[in-house]
């Protein structure tokens, strides 16, 4: 099965300015929350995104994208078999996808994500 690209996350130190940077310059539409904001490029058809500040000790500068999966354990498993490395162990979301991180052989960091569930 082909998996596709279906969600971006930009890592930041400082939410504000980073939400106010990135509606200035492509007129984003961005909805702010504590933490997090989500990224809608206004764009139909476009991927969506989020700007995320994970915390103070976790990794504030990052640019990850997300590929779609339903077979996220295995997937993980075929990773770390072709040399890639398990960053993130599955993560359930309040919406029911569960994610994780890896990888790759070439030192990206890439995300993996289920389809929703709702």
């Amino acid at each position: 099965m082909k998996k596709a690209v279906v969600h971006f996350e930009i890592g930041c130190g400082n939410i504000t300015q980073t939400v106010d940077f990135y509606r200035e310059i492509f007129d984003w539409n961005i909805s702010p929350t504590e933490n997090s904001a989500s990224i809608d490029t206004g764009k139909e058809g476009a991927i969506t995104g989020h700007i995320n500040k994970l915390g103070i000790d976790e990794p504030q500068q990052y640019i990850t994208f997300y590929i779609e999966t339903d077979t996220l354990e295995i997937d993980l498993k075929m990773i770390e078999a072709q040399g890639g490395k398990k960053l993130v162990n599955p993560i359930t979301l309040p919406d029911g996808r569960t994610f994780a991180w890896f990888e790759d052989v070439a030192g990206n960091k890439v995300g993996l994500i289920t389809p929703s569930t709702k």
